[in-house]
C-alpha cells in the first residue's frame, strides 16, 4: 500500500507590528499611538499612570507614546491598564510629583 500524502498545512499569514497599533486622541488633544500586550507577553512589572497600582507580569495591558514621536519615543512608552486607558478622559491623575 503507497504512502498516504497530507496535503501541506496552511500556515496563518503572520501579524504585522502595524496591525496591532493604533492612533487615538487623548484628553489633552494629542493624538498617541496604543499597541496592546497580550499577557502572555507580559514579563515585567510596571506602573500605571491612570491607578498608580503594578501591572504585574502575565497581566494584558496597553502600550502608549505620543503619535509624533514615532518608534523613537522610548523613554515616552507609558504602560496602563486597558480599563484605565479607556476611561482616562474621566479621570485625573492620582499622583502629585513633587
Amino acid at each position: 500500500m503507497a504512502k498516504r500524502r497530507n496535503p501541506p498545512r496552511s500556515q496563518p499569514p503572520p501579524l504585522s507590528f502595524a496591525s496591532t497599533r493604533r492612533v487615538e486622541a487623548g484628553p489633552d488633544g494629542y493624538d498617541y499611538e496604543v499597541k496592546a500586550v497580550a499577557a502572555s507577553r507580559a514579563t515585567k512589572t510596571y506602573r500605571c499612570p491612570g491607578c498608580d497600582h503594578e501591572i504585574r507580569p502575565g497581566v494584558a495591558h496597553v502600550v502608549v507614546w505620543p503619535a509624533d514621536l514615532g518608534e523613537s519615543a522610548v523613554e515616552d512608552r507609558r504602560h496602563w491598564h486597558t480599563p484605565c486607558w479607556t476611561k482616562r478622559a474621566s479621570r485625573g491623575p492620582t499622583r502629585t510629583w513633587s
